[in-house]
């Protein structure tokens, strides 16, 4: 470039700046603005929590003896009354017919007693026994009738430890991994019975979390107003979703709330009740639970409307003579893409757009265009 086309645009640059200043400074800014949507929004109140199994069983037998087979791999799904494990049945196969043949002594017995009675009486009334004899022929039927009693007891225990060799689910669920192996001896009974294995069911399934004394006394307070049922209702939603989940898309209801707030944490257990047909939820995962907490009237801006100031947020808004005014605010939740705003707002114009522009600042003067902000459904 030659000197003489260098020096006539520096004339021109030294010209326009001359200008600008005459008329003032730089020209307004446009800027989008739009006042704030209004909408009644419910409010979900979000917690860490756990997922727990509804039952967990210990599997353990009911009589002793040395097992005999496994009917199940490790960590596999069972119905109710599945088989498990199978202990040595011939012990108590024995029993059951030691039993049965005590059964059929004291039947016999019961019905030779019956015949001495009936002969009795005729002896009684043609005078040729004392009263007394028969009297003792009719107390022997009675010991008789009695011992067939206890014979048909000790029957039927027999018979349940014998079916009691075969170790069945209690319940429908996952089983853990086998405890024992089998030619083990296993102890039974009701007290140091060796543990086999442990099962859980899976749905459904339960989500165990805490909830602060702050929240808890305002869920108190919706619950007297009638804005929100009461704890012990079982009908409060929850919202739940995994670690890699972002979307809250699996639903329950509250099925239980602690009766008192722990002394040391200031917060009351709570648990809500989730199906889990799919059975992907497995007890100990950790998830995220929104808790319905009544609904109200809110604003609702977009994020990008939203400046911080070291500690605060705040919203530029547009007044009646087109200067840029900044207002502190305090934001809630996101709702259908929208941020509520809690406090700050009321009727006025928000500035949607050009907040990274040195030129859109407090004090500064704008040319106000018509925005519009758009709520996105969930």
């Amino acid at each position: 470039m030659s000197v003489h086309r260098r020096l006539i645009l520096i004339a021109g640059l030294v010209v326009s700046a001359s200008t600008a200043l005459a008329q003032g400074g730089p020209p307004a800014m446009p800027v989008s603005i739009s006042a704030p949507v209004a909408k009644r929004v419910t409010q979900w109140d979000e917690y860490s929590g756990r997922f727990e199994a509804v039952a967990v069983v210990e599997i353990r037998a009911r009589v002793s003896g040395f097992i005999e087979k496994l009917h199940f791999k490790d960590g596999q799904s069972v119905n109710v009354g599945d088989p498990l494990f199978t202990i040595d049945k011939r012990p108590y196969e024995i029993a059951v017919e030691s039993a049965a043949a005590d059964v059929a002594r004291n039947k016999a017995q019961v019905a030779l007693a019956e015949l001495q009675v009936q002969r009795g009486a005729a002896l009684v009334a043609s005078r040729n026994i004392p009263e007394a004899e028969n009297d003792t022929r009719k107390s022997n039927l009675a010991v008789a009738k009695a011992q067939l009693k206890s014979a048909e007891a000790a029957l039927r225990n027999a018979e349940l430890n014998l079916e009691w060799t075969d170790v069945t689910a209690p319940l429908a669920g996952r089983l853990s991994d086998r405890k024992v192996d089998p030619g083990n001896l296993i102890q039974g009974g009701q007290t140091g019975a060796t543990l086999l294995a442990t099962i859980v069911s899976q749905d459904p399934i339960r989500f165990l979390f805490d909830v602060s004394e702050a929240d808890q006394l305002r869920y108190q307070r919706l619950s007297m107003a009638g804005g929100r049922p009461q704890a012990d209702s079982s009908t409060i939603p929850v919202r739940i979703r995994l670690a890699d989940e972002t979307v809250w898309t699996r639903t329950g209801k509250v099925d239980f709330v602690d009766n008192s707030l722990s002394l040391r944490s200031g917060t009351i257990r709570t648990r809500a009740i989730v199906d889990n047909k799919d059975h992907l939820l497995t007890p100990g995962v950790f998830g995220r639970i929104q808790l319905y907490g009544g609904e109200y009237d809110a604003l609702l801006i977009p994020d990008s409307a939203v400046v911080s100031d070291q500690a605060r947020k705040i919203v530029f808004l547009v007044g009646n003579d087109n200067v840029v005014q900044a207002r502190p605010v305090t934001l809630g939740p996101v709702v259908d893409g929208l941020r509520v705003v809690r406090t700050g707002l009321k009727d006025d114009k928000v500035v949607l757009d050009g907040l990274s522009n040195p030129m859109v600042r407090p004090g500064a003067k704008i040319v106000p265009q018509k925005g519009e902000i758009v709520a996105k459904a969930d």
